[in-house]
């Protein structure tokens, strides 16, 4: 039973890959707004039905991964180590993704290519807002709970807003590097720079917030 259980999800999983793709590609070659659904799905082969299934909203089908996106960065803070505090892994978490040259960061070969299509799309770049929105709701939440933080308490929101905007300055940052297509290495021996830059401008309080009991 768990193993029929286990390929049903598979497949699950490699039809909304499949679809994603072939939207992506679409969207790459003509833009977000020259695509339909019904178009995404002859070429998927699968029904208009299934694409709604899959995806409740166009955006989600070039934005596919909005989910973890938001979660990012409470994921961080919820598996920092002992010792250390919510700032302090973040910045380790950013670090690690730049010095590998992680598509989590924006680098990779084909970034200017993804963000013409967000530029071009009014509906992309509100759902992009919307994602960055609900990640800075989830890391307060997450940040409050994690240090059991009063009610009214007003630092996980002011910390939250901290860790956002290194994230968020940082993104931005490689995505306009990227656009010019420059050197994938270049870019980011530059972007640790700016992450050491970022984490000077940090207050204390911040930097100091939410350590992890040994």
């Amino acid at each position: 039973m768990a193993t029929t259980e286990g390929l049903r999800e598979r497949k699950k999983r490699q039809t909304r890959q499949h679809i994603s793709d072939v939207a992506t590609g679409l969207f790459l070659e003509r833009g977000f707004d020259a695509v339909t659904i019904a178009e995404i799905a002859r070429a998927a082969d699968v029904s208009v039905n299934t694409v709604y299934n899959y995806f409740p909203a166009k955006e989600d089908l070039f934005l596919d991964r909005g989910e973890d996106v938001a979660d990012r960065l409470s994921r961080y803070v919820r598996g920092r180590r002992p010792g250390e505090s919510a700032a302090d892994a973040v910045l380790r978490e950013l670090r690690a993704a730049v010095v590998s040259q992680s598509p989590t960061v924006g680098l990779f070969a084909g970034w200017a290519d993804f963000m013409r299509v967000i530029t071009d799309a009014h509906a992309l770049r509100s759902r992009l807002w919307a994602i960055q929105q609900e990640a800075l709701a989830e890391l307060t939440a997450t940040l409050a709970k994690e240090t059991a933080a009063a009610d009214g308490d007003p630092m996980p929101a002011l910390v939250a807003g901290q860790l956002s905007w290194v994230h968020g300055t940082l993104m931005a940052w490689i995505g306009a590097e990227m656009v010019k297509r420059r050197d994938i290495g270049e870019v980011a021996r530059e972007a640790l720079g700016l992450l050491d830059e970022m984490e000077e401008l940090m207050g204390r309080k911040v930097l100091e917030y939410a350590v992890r009991a040994d």
